[in-house]
């Protein structure tokens, strides 16, 4: 929240001006522009012109408009595929020249590799597309951890806050809900995963969000993945 969102406010003009002419620019305008279209009823919607010329100024223009675009709907914290897929090609740029790094927490890395020691399986599922996972973990503060993980999930399963994106997840990894640790730091995805069976720890890290009195004496609670002791896979 605090490196790659703003990262993309700053510089989506500059990354646009850049790379207008490739096609996949080109191909996440256009669903920039069929997104506004379904939004125009919205308040406070920006529509995205097409280009009626080849004049710098009108390119300015649409640019401007895409730009506009995008902050909009940032500043609603939307989620549509048509923002998400520019977002994971303008961090794309961003994480392969050194720009942006992933941020990891130093007991991360020696516990997940402790973990699949012990034969357990360890899955990312987030709210951030699976191409934007890979970039975090690929190119990270630690380097390239992607081998740690046996897969990603994103909202193409399902919401997070839903309990059926658990279930889902389980038949997809062939793994009971009940067999599976889901660790998160918000409590609105807490309460659906044990609806699924799934056991749940919530994570304390600098900069969450703080826990309600109610939320912290009803969940377990870790700051640190060595606080977690799991049982061999068997």
């Amino acid at each position: 929240q605090e490196t790659l969102f703003p990262y993309i406010k700053d510089n989506v003009k500059e990354y646009l001006r850049a790379h207008w002419e490739e096609e996949e620019c080109q191909r996440d305008v256009g669903l920039l522009r069929k997104q506004a279209q379904e939004d125009s009823s919205l308040d406070g919607a920006v529509p995205i012109p097409l280009e009626s010329g080849s004049g710098e100024e009108e390119l300015e223009r649409v640019i401007q408009a895409v730009v506009d675009n995008v902050h909009w709907q940032m500043s609603l914290d939307r989620k549509t595929t048509a923002l998400k897929q520019l977002q994971g090609h303008m961090w794309r740029a961003a994480y392969a020249t050194g720009h942006v790094k992933g941020e990891i927490f130093e007991d991360v890395v020696p516990a997940i590799r402790k973990w699949r020691e012990a034969g357990m399986k360890v899955y990312i599922y987030s709210s951030g597309s699976i191409e934007a996972q890979k970039l975090l973990f690929g190119y990270s503060t630690e380097g390239d951890i992607l081998e740690l993980f046996d897969g990603h999930f994103d909202t193409k399963i399902g919401p997070k806050v839903e309990s059926e994106s658990y279930r889902r997840i389980a038949a997809s990894i062939g793994c009971a809900t009940n067999n599976i640790l889901f660790l998160t730091d918000v409590p609105r995805e807490a309460n659906p995963a044990e609806e699924a069976d799934t056991h749940v720890a919530v994570v304390i890290r600098p900069g969450n969000a703080g826990l309600t009195d109610d939320e912290k004496s009803y969940y377990s609670l870790i700051s640190s993945f060595t606080e977690l002791f799991l049982p061999s896979s068997t």
